[in-house]
């Protein structure tokens, strides 16, 4: 039997938080570079990317990997808001995958807006910089990073064996590629945007290893989800509006794999993380309130999750 790990998306404050999570995973004993397989999207890719290689989650979370340090302060970094769009709409195929059933409805929103103008260089910098010289992948031979089709809305989890074969750093641009704020990557002749645009974890797509007996047990961290209500006040309730669908989706996912057997163990933002986020996932100025939070948060809310739903023979199976 095996485990999984899984990383959605969620910005630069959801990597932050993501990152907390990690560091506290692995000092509970739960090692978070060594499960069977990694799922990871958009900023969850840029986290799998650097476990598969062999950081640390603790030195994730602290900076004291000088190329990790190096990455999170790269002027290069987006800011707060997008840049200029441009007049055209590359992820139309999401709009009508989702008009036509094969996706879900937020797809089909993200779709329509315009081709974003960012550069996504520093991510491609960074893969490059951990990628194994002999595969241009990671050492971690299991490490997927979800990116969407912007003709189908089809997933396409950049590293499986069925994917188009990608560099680590074009992957983790491409899983990245928010729609509206980054161009979209060309990788195999396929144009692909964030991934989060269809699901925040594609915690399903483990749902034929969880079949066959594969794998066993599943941590899920998704910071673009909250279990039951979180309710917020101004702005805040605009990113609320965002959350409700994504957690649907999570639920839906999570649900499946403990039907097939698994046992999943979903840890997700408390209320207090979520005042720390505020109503802007990508806003760089709230990442050290968002780290001191979790730092309050993550022990507790790790250990109920690795306790109630991965080590309690409770669960049902």
């Amino acid at each position: 039997m095996g485990r999984a790990l899984v990383i959605g998306c969620g910005g630069t404050l959801g990597f932050a938080w993501s990152a907390a999570v990690l560091a506290e995973l692995e000092r509970q004993g739960w090692e978070p570079r060594t499960p069977d397989v990694l799922i990871g999207t958009s900023a969850g890719a840029e986290l799998v990317a650097l476990l598969g290689s062999g950081v640390a989650g603790s030195a994730i979370h602290d900076g004291g990997d000088r190329l990790v340090a190096a990455h999170l302060s790269s002027p290069r970094a987006p800011g707060a808001l997008p840049g200029p769009p441009r007049p055209t709409w590359p992820g139309l195929g999401l709009t009508r995958a989702a008009l036509t059933g094969r996706a879900d409805l937020l797809a089909g929103l993200a779709g329509l807006l315009p081709r974003g103008g960012g550069d996504a260089q520093w991510l491609v910098d960074l893969g490059d910089a951990l990628a194994d010289p002999a595969t241009g992948w990671s050492r971690h031979p299991q490490t997927w990073l979800v990116a969407a089709d912007t003709r189908t809305g089809q997933r396409v989890p950049l590293g499986h064996p069925g994917a188009p074969k990608a560099d680590l750093g074009q992957a983790i641009a491409a899983s990245w590629a928010i729609p509206g704020w980054f161009p979209p990557v060309r990788i195999g002749g396929r144009a692909l945007l964030d991934g989060g645009a269809v699901s925040p974890t594609s915690a399903d797509l483990l749902l034929p290893q969880v079949h066959d007996g594969r794998i066993d047990e599943v941590v899920v961290v998704a910071p673009m989800s909250s279990p039951g209500a979180a309710p917020a006040r101004g702005p805040a309730r605009v990113e609320r509006l965002l959350r409700r669908p994504m957690s649907r989706r999570v639920d839906r996912e999570v649900a499946a794999l403990r039907a097939a057997g698994a046992r999943v163990a979903r840890i997700e933002p408390t209320l207090a993380d979520l005042d720390a986020m505020g109503a802007n996932f990508m806003d760089g100025a709230r990442v050290e309130q968002v780290r001191a939070t979790a730092a309050r948060t993550t022990p507790d809310l790790v250990a109920q999750h690795l306790r109630d739903q991965i080590t309690s023979p409770e669960v049902p199976r």
